[in-house]
């Protein structure tokens, strides 16, 4: 049985889906499905039940899963000792990447990563900015990325990475911009608001605020893709990321009525008190390396 078949069961059980285990691993579905099969064969049993729902452990895939933890547990313990003896950096970082994070500063936060500590495992996270927040404080992972709209908590270690506008988007000539528009105007028609503690769920509340007002009616949507579809789907009023804004005002799916915040800050953050961990150290001289 080799140590990869054993990360592939563990991710797998973890996830409940082939689809996310191979994004957490680096691998190919094929490859993820191959590394099952070929222990279920090896061992003679049914490890999991594929339902519609994915992957569910057996009573036996259950029993296993207890005891292939604890393997790879002393697996790291093992490599992170060789690693302290010979001098190099081991050990693995859990790394929370909120779905709106630029793909290409996590790809150069990863290949930085790997070329400096080839030996340090990458154990991949995605979710809501909420989430990620969330598991940094929880401790499910070790840092994070994420679009924080207001100032970061004091106990909180962040290097801003990248900064974007947001805008007020509206299905394509439903509304006149070629002059100032009223925002509080706007209330009779249908907005698209994330959850309040989001990013653009932050500003959103902050709007509404301001311009003293409340939408009639809301659709909560969590995505900003899904979001991007219903504005073009003519639904209602939402606010977009600037580079998802601008791409759906060119494709003529959206018309964009105004900017409604000009910097809004995508992080790296973790705890303060895990400024002493060498992984959690070297990944945050990684990335004030990418911020320069």
């Amino acid at each position: 049985m080799e140590i990869h078949q054993l990360r592939t069961f563990a991710a797998v059980a973890r996830e409940g889906s082939i689809t996310r285990a191979s994004e957490l691993l680096f691998l190919s579905q094929p490859a993820v499905s191959a590394h099952i099969k070929a222990m279920e064969e090896s061992l003679g049993l049914s490890l999991f039940e594929r339902t519609p729902r994915g992957m569910v452990l057996t009573a036996d895939g259950a029993r296993l899963l207890v005891k292939v933890e604890e393997t790879l547990r002393v697996h790291r313990e093992f490599l992170e000792e060789a690693g302290r003896m010979k001098g190099r950096l081991t050990g693995r970082i859990r790394l929370g990447a909120a779905r709106s994070t630029n793909a290409a500063i996590l790809g150069r936060f990863l290949s930085l990563l790997s070329s400096r500590h080839p030996e340090v495992e990458v154990e991949l996270h995605h979710g809501g900015s909420a989430e990620v927040l969330g598991g940094i404080r929880r401790g499910t992972v070790d840092a994070g990325i994420y679009v924080e709209a207001g100032t970061p908590d004091a106990d909180l270690a962040t290097i801003e990475v990248d900064r974007f506008a947001v805008y007020l988007a509206a299905p394509p000539g439903t509304v006149a911009t070629g002059e100032p528009v009223e925002i509080s105007a706007l209330a009779e028609r249908p907005w698209i608001c994330p959850n309040s503690n989001t990013c653009c769920g932050k500003i959103a509340e902050s709007l509404f605020e301001t311009h003293g007002f409340r939408p009639k009616k809301t659709v909560s949507v969590e995505q900003e893709r899904v979001t991007r579809t219903l504005i073009a789907g003519g639904v209602g009023l939402g606010l977009l990321h600037a580079p998802s804004a601008m791409e759906a005002r060119d494709c003529g799916e959206a018309d964009l009525i105004c900017e409604v915040c000009d910097g809004v800050s995508v992080v790296f953050a973790h705890l303060i008190g895990r400024s002493n961990d060498p992984v959690v150290s070297a990944a945050d001289a990684i990335m004030r390396d990418l911020a320069g």
